[in-house]
C-alpha cells in the first residue's frame, strides 16, 4: 500500500488540487473553460515531458501529433457522422501509427539533428493539411465538429479533461517504475550503458515518442471537440515550442512539472493577450528557470527537502601514550 501512494503521489496531489479548484470555479464559465485550455495543453505538454524528460528525445512535433488526432476525429465525426469514442480510437492510435516508424529513422541521430527532423515533420503535416483539398478542409479548417454527448456542459467537460490528464498521469507513474521506463531512462542518460545493459535502444526510442504522440492526439481530440473548429493553424508549429517550453518551465522529467508549466503559461497568455509582451515573458521565463533551476520549477522540491547528514569518516582509537609506553618497557625487559 505504502508503495503504490509512492508511485501515484502525483496522482494524489493532482486529484487533491483538482478538487479545491473545482469547488472555487464550478459555476464561473471563463474560468471552466479556461481550464479546459490549460488540461488540454498540459496533455500535449506531458507527451513532451515523456519523450524529452523521460528518454532524451527532443521532439518538436508534438503539436504535428495533436493535429493529426484533431483532425482524424474531425473528419469521422464532422463528415461522417460516426461517434465520437471512434474518433477517440483514432486520435490515439494514428499518431503513435505515425510516430513508431519516424522515430526509427529519426532516433539515431543526434540531439540537434533529431529535434530539426521533428521540425520539419512538422512542417510537412502543415502542408498536407493546407493542400488536403475537401478532406482536410484546407486552409479554412473544418468546422461543425459536434460536441462530446457525455460532456454537455463546461463543467462536464472541465471534469473529463482533466479526467484524461489523471489518466495520463497514472501511467507515466507506472512507466517511470517500470523496467521500460528505467531503460528509457538510462538512454536520457548514457546510451553506450543502455546498449551494454542489453536495452533495444531503437525499439525502447520509437515506443516512447509513440506513446507520447497518442498523448498529444488525446489532447487533440479533446481540443477538436471542445473548439468544434480545427484548422491547419489550431495546433500549428508554434504550438509545439510553446508545450515545449511549458514541459521545461515546469520540469520535463517529472510527472506534475509539465502540468505546473503549462498551467503558469497559459494564465500568462490570458493576463497578457499581446503577442510581443507575450514573448518578452516567454524569453525571460526561460532564461530565468535555465539559470536559477535547470530542472524546472518542480526541480526547486530539492532545497525544500532536507540534506542527509554525511557520517563522519570512522578513525581507529588511538592507543593510550602510557599504555603504549609499559608495552615498550616491559619488551626491552623480556629482551
Amino acid at each position: 500500500m505504502t508503495f503504490l501512494l509512492a508511485r501515484h503521489r502525483a496522482a494524489i496531489v493532482l486529484v487533491a488540487v483538482l478538487a479545491v479548484i473545482t469547488i472555487l470555479i464550478r459555476g464561473n464559465t471563463v474560468w471552466l473553460d479556461t481550464s479546459v485550455v490549460i488540461a488540454i495543453y498540459a496533455l500535449i505538454a506531458l507527451s513532451v515531458g515523456i519523450s524529452y524528460g523521460q528518454a532524451g528525445i527532443l521532439s518538436v512535433a508534438q503539436a504535428a501529433f495533436a493535429s493529426v488526432g484533431a483532425y482524424a476525429t474531425a473528419i469521422v465525426t464532422a463528415r461522417y457522422d460516426l461517434p465520437a469514442v471512434l474518433g477517440l480510437l483514432l486520435a490515439v492510435a494514428l499518431p503513435a501509427l505515425v510516430a513508431y516508424p519516424l522515430a526509427r529513422l529519426v532516433t539515431r541521430l543526434t540531439a540537434l539533428s533529431l529535434a530539426i527532423a521533428t521540425l520539419v515533420f512538422g512542417q510537412a503535416v502543415d502542408i498536407v493539411l493546407r493542400e488536403g483539398g475537401d478532406f482536410t478542409g484546407g486552409y479554412i479548417g473544418l468546422s461543425g465538429i459536434p460536441p462530446l454527448p457525455f460532456a454537455p456542459g463546461l463543467l462536464h467537460y472541465h471534469l473529463l479533461a482533466w479526467a484524461a490528464v489523471l489518466v495520463v498521469v497514472l501511467l507515466l507513474g507506472n512507466l517511470i517504475d517500470s523496467p521500460f521506463g528505467r531503460a528509457a531512462n538510462t538512454l536520457r542518460s548514457d546510451t553506450l550503458r543502455a546498449v551494454a545493459d542489453g536495452v533495444n535502444v531503437p525499439h525502447v526510442r520509437s515506443a516512447i515518442l509513440a506513446f507520447s504522440a497518442s498523448v498529444a492526439g488525446l489532447g487533440g481530440w479533446l481540443y477538436a471537440h471542445h473548439i468544434g473548429y480545427i484548422g491547419p493553424d489550431s495546433l500549428g508549429p508554434s504550438v509545439s515550442l510553446s508545450v515545449l517550453l511549458m514541459a521545461v518551465v515546469g520540469g520535463a522529467q517529472t510527472v506534475l512539472g509539465p502540468i505546473v508549466g503549462a498551467a503558469l503559461l497559459t494564465l500568462l497568455f490570458k493576463f497578457i493577450p499581446s503577442q510581443e509582451v507575450q514573448g518578452i515573458f516567454y524569453g525571460g521565463a526561460l532564461i530565468a528557470v535555465l539559470v536559477l533551476t535547470p530542472n524546472g520549477l518542480m526541480g526547486l522540491r530539492s532545497l525544500w527537502k532536507p540534506r542527509r547528514a554525511t557520517p563522519a569518516a570512522t578513525t581507529a582509537p588511538e592507543r593510550p601514550a602510557a599504555t603504549a609506553a609499559t608495552g615498550a618497557t616491559a619488551a626491552r625487559g623480556a629482551s
